[in-house]
């Protein structure tokens, strides 16, 4: 198997380089195959000429979980996991947090262009007007039992809105996918909120639109018997940047099923349902709450040597260092640590910070953690963010849901104008048995039970 460049003749009479192919080398009959590389990429189809008989089926790529698949071509978000970079729409995630708001962020994916004063302005508007929900949503709501999970809770709601809107099922119309674009990404907090409140057993709060995006939905779910609710600037602010932080990132496990489920054409609320239901994972949503168990359990900063040994000793689990993407410091971590100081200034310093800070500082320096590349990642610090503004660990996936559904529909709204896009339908290779006769039920003996 080798790489080769090859050089053509353009229409102006120059040179001009050819795409890079791949020579393949078929072993099982000596035929020899050129698949071009695009981009860093071969394409898959082009493996299903590799055939031993005219019969066969052709060569399949074999890849559990995507380890090693581009599925989609995207001009959303960049993500270097070696160098520690993300970028929206190109610009740096860093310099986002510092000077944008969440909205602004939002009109960035899904336009892809920052708005002007005016275009912000009217953005704002359109999101803050549609904040609202039908009144039978409550009622929806109210169905749900005392102790529902609030993730459920909007799993469900999301997905009713498909019923509230049946013209969101007309996806080839540009403006009937914006309105639902806005409709999305105003009610994902009012949903969020009713859930929490819902939890809790309070009545729901309807939205203020006097207030802004982040501070709106404080609103929604702390708001009591005050006749006009005040958030906490440093608290709206650490909520809007943690927003910005949760926007989008990449072709995730809930993103690629927002795509996938996309891909059938069915509206956009349910295919964000799907994303919902990825994100309501331990593994994907629920991670920050992992490392909050983990640091309950540490205790304190004197048993962290003795836990970071049976880290080492594989008797531990590090909750919240490494990334699938992510080689380096993640660079979300860096700007939720500095989010959380403005947090602590209002609600207290959380006691399990200075177990996080020193468990940090340790595994930074120690060799065994730098050799494997462990670095603490998104989910680290923004739990005990979530916990210092009063929050339930079954809310921090909600939270992490309010900020994604931007990246969401950009995804959404990206894949459904791709011609290159078809419904979602991967292979499998088959390991089961093969053409076995019925036998009459009187006539089996007993056997194990089946897999589940």
């Amino acid at each position: 198997m080798s790489t080769d460049a090859q050089t053509t003749q353009d229409s102006s009479g120059g040179v001009a380089q050819a795409a890079d192919t791949l020579t393949v080398t078929d072993n099982r009959t000596g035929k020899t195959y050129e698949v071009g590389i695009t981009d860093g990429t071969v394409r898959a189809m082009d493996f299903r000429q590799m055939r031993v008989s005219d019969n066969d089926f052709g060569l399949m790529t074999y890849d559990p979980a995507y380890m090693n698949t581009a599925s989609c071509r995207s001009a959303i978000t960049f993500i270097d996991g070696d160098a520690g970079i993300l970028e929206y729409r190109g610009y740096p995630i860093e310099q986002l947090a510092e000077h944008s708001t969440y909205l602004e962020v939002a009109y960035l994916l899904v336009y892809g262009e920052l708005p002007t004063p005016a275009q912000l302005e009217e953005w704002t508007h359109l999101i803050t007007i549609h904040t609202f929900v039908h009144e039978n949503v409550k009622g929806f709501m109210q169905g749900f039992r005392h102790d529902a999970h609030p993730m459920g809770m909007l799993l469900g709601s999301v997905g009713a809105l498909s019923t509230f809107y049946p013209d969101a099922n007309e996806i080839s119309d540009p403006e009937n996918r914006m309105i639902q674009t806005i409709r999305l990404i105003a009610k994902m907090p009012t949903l969020a909120a009713f859930a929490f409140r819902h939890s809790n057993g309070q009545p729901y709060v309807y939205p203020d639109n006097d207030l802004r995006y982040a501070g709106n939905f404080l609103n929604m779910m702390y708001k009591m018997t005050e006749l006009k609710y005040e958030p906490d600037p440093r608290l709206e602010r650490a909520l809007d940047i943690l927003f910005i932080l949760h926007a989008d990132h990449e072709q995730n496990c809930s993103t690629s099923a927002v795509r996938s489920v996309g891909s059938s054409q069915v509206d956009p609320y349910s295919a964000m349902a799907a994303g919902i239901s990825a994100l309501y994972g331990p593994l994907h949503g629920g991670a920050n709450e992992a490392v909050l168990r983990m640091l309950r359990r540490i205790g304190s900063k004197e048993n962290i040597p003795d836990f970071v040994k049976g880290v080492k000793a594989g008797d531990e689990r590090l909750m919240g260092f490494g990334h699938r993407v992510y080689k380096n410091y993640d660079p979300r971590a860096k700007i939720i640590k500095q989010a959380a100081d403005d947090v602590f200034e209002v609600t207290g310093i959380n006691p399990l910070l200075e177990i996080a800070t020193e468990l940090e500082r340790i595994a930074l320096e120690d060799e065994y953690f730098i050799e494997r590349k462990l670095y603490p990642n998104v989910d680290f610090y923004s739990g005990l963010i979530y916990e210092a503004m009063g929050l339930p660990v079954a809310m921090f996936p909600v939270m992490f849901a309010i900020g994604r559904t931007s990246g969401w529909i950009a995804q959404w709204l990206e894949m459904v104008q791709d011609k290159e896009q078809k419904i979602a339908r991967p292979r499998q290779i088959y390991t089961g048995l093969r053409t076995r006769d019925y036998v009459a039920l009187d006539q089996r003996a007993d056997a194990a039970s089946p897999a589940a």
